[in-house]
């Protein structure tokens, strides 16, 4: 049985905490009160318990860097009416159990740990089923559960277990996973939560991208066929999610569930709005905050970088309206205006804002040589840009993340940067220097045309990525590059959670692209990425 008191009295402690924190912020008076308004439902137990309260239109919420807002289209929600909100499977769980609207419609360590604690383990977000390293461990007691659940607890990861396509053209030849998850047919895989927020600028649904895809009955996200292609996709994963996590039996959500889940969480726009030392993102002519995002344009391959360099690929491309032929690298213009601050000023919220400018500077301009990036320096037959491949591509942040004031890549095009796979010197560490020394380590060798014996072209990685859902060992670790806004309330990042914060993730890219950035130059990234 869930300790529901516990559970509400911890949430009501964290209120009372992050009321004090919002007074000293200096929250202008509109914001204060949705965020009491808001975090008082959620003290009483809303968003676990679909008890009838309401999801307003507009709320804020604190986070480490300082508060980031949901605005909800669809105007104040009854949870109690909506799907997403409701138990439909057979565990407990609902869409909100992982998708918390004070987590950035995400979950993180520390929420999940205060669970925890809470509820001993006991709340249906702690299951075998996925929660678990492995689902046969065992967890009949507060520490065994504790054990069981260590990865969720600490990178706030859930196992997905992803069946080898039978026609694979590659082998799985060993699996080392230390939770004794060791099967070679069904893969262990763990990955972050994605944010069930800023759904409308999708080009693909999932990591691997597997809800949109042939392979699970559903539709590659293409210009011809946005929006429905990704209202369909949405709708499918929602059956999906509750079949698999909730342990659903099929029967839900009905079609119409499916569509008021989709229409609720395709409504929600999510961005950082108030920085703890550069104050409100949306004053002096900065444009941070949800409001702006949501009126944000944006079609399937809107400012696409590879149509630009190449117009057969991610067609029709352009960046005012299709098909124009225009691209810029500047991805991001909300912090223009505050380039402009006079260097005269030298107290902390002025220089904390002239750094969060130079940041979404470097974002812009920063040259990336490019290289052993599968999806872009690759054979194109294998998923590249040219015959042949190409060693090194000179280009910017915005190669992979073009969408413009979105930063994720605009047209479905998974790639492999490394973040999964183990240093060729160290495996105990990514090929960006971060730990994965947590995570599987699967060895794949692709598959003779004729004999269908394993050659020795291999592979060791952590996740198999884009590979598990077309077979194809050219595919092995590709995966979508996740929309940019509302990072800083949802650490960790990357898709296994091997970035513990943003300054972490910028590590990975000064490690794995040789970028020799200056401490200042690592700091303003880490400023900038903290606003959006």
């Amino acid at each position: 049985m869930i300790n529901h008191s516990a559970h509400k009295s911890s949430n009501i402690n964290c209120l009372s905490t992050f009321l004090t924190e919002i007074k000293c912020a200096g929250l202008r008076p509109r914001a204060r009160l949705a965020v009491f308004a808001f975090l008082l439902l959620a003290a009483a137990g809303t968003f676990a318990a679909g008890d009838g309260l309401i999801i307003p239109e507009f709320a804020v919420f604190s986070d480490p860097s300082g508060s980031f807002a949901t605005v909800n289209q669809a105007g104040p929600t009854v949870e109690s009416a909506n799907p997403f909100f409701q138990d439909l499977g057979t565990n407990g769980r609902r869409c909100v159990t992982c998708h918390q609207p004070s987590e950035a419609m995400s979950i993180t360590p520390p929420h999940i740990q205060k669970l925890f604690e809470a509820t001993q383990g006991m709340d249906p977000l702690f299951r075998p089923v996925d929660g678990a390293s492995c689902p046969t461990a065992d967890v009949s007691t507060l520490e065994e559960r504790r054990e069981a659940y260590s990865l969720l607890l600490t990178r706030g990861l859930i196992r997905i277990g992803i069946a080898v396509p039978a026609k694979a053209d590659y082998q799985v030849v060993s699996v080392y996973n230390r939770y004794g998850c060791n099967a070679t047919d069904v893969i262990s895989m763990y990955r972050r939560p994605l944010p069930t927020t800023n759904l409308p600028f999708l080009s693909a649904v999932m990591f691997d991208g597997r809800e949109s895809s042939p392979a699970t009955g559903t539709t590659k996200i293409l210009y011809s066929n946005y929006p429905t292609s990704l209202l369909n996709d949405l709708a499918h994963q929602s059956v999906d999610a509750t079949t698999g996590h909730a342990q659903g039996d099929g029967t839900r959500p009905t079609a119409e569930e499916q569509k008021q889940i989709v229409d609720f969480e395709t409504k929600l726009f999510t961005a950082q709005i108030r920085d703890r030392h550069a104050g409100d993102l949306d004053e002096d002519g900065a444009m941070g905050g949800p409001g702006s995002l949501a009126a944000q344009p944006f079609f399937i391959s809107v400012n696409s970088s590879v149509h630009f360099l190449i117009p057969a690929f991610e067609q029709p491309g352009g960046l005012v309206k299709p098909g124009d032929g225009q691209f810029t690298s500047n991805i991001f213009n909300l912090y223009n205006n505050w380039a402009q601050i006079n260097d005269s000023e030298d107290d902390e919220h002025t220089a904390a804002r002239r750094s969060i400018a130079r940041g979404e500077q470097l974002f812009n301009t920063l040259q990336i040589p490019i290289t052993g990036v599968a999806g872009i320096n690759d054979d194109v037959a294998a998923g590249g840009l040219i015959a042949g491949g190409v060693l090194s591509l000179n280009g910017t942040c915005g190669t992979c993340h073009d969408t413009p004031n979105v930063g994720n890549h605009s047209f479905p095009t998974p790639l492999n940067i490394g973040t999964g796979d183990p240093s060729p010197n160290n495996p105990s560490v990514s090929m960006g220097g971060l730990d994965v020394s947590y995570l599987p380590e699967i060895t794949v060798c692709k598959k003779d045309a004729t004999s269908g014996l394993p050659t020795n072209n291999c592979r060791t990685t952590t996740d198999l990525g884009q590979a598990l859902v077309d077979g194809r060992f050219d595919h092995v670790g590709k995966i979508k590059g996740p929309i940019l806004r509302g990072l800083a309330g949802r650490a960790p990042y990357f898709h296994n959670g091997s970035a513990a914060t943003l300054a972490d993730a910028v590590t990975f890219y000064n490690i794995r692209f040789n970028l020799n950035l200056s401490k200042q130059d690592q700091d303003d990234l880490v400023a900038f990425l903290k606003t959006l």
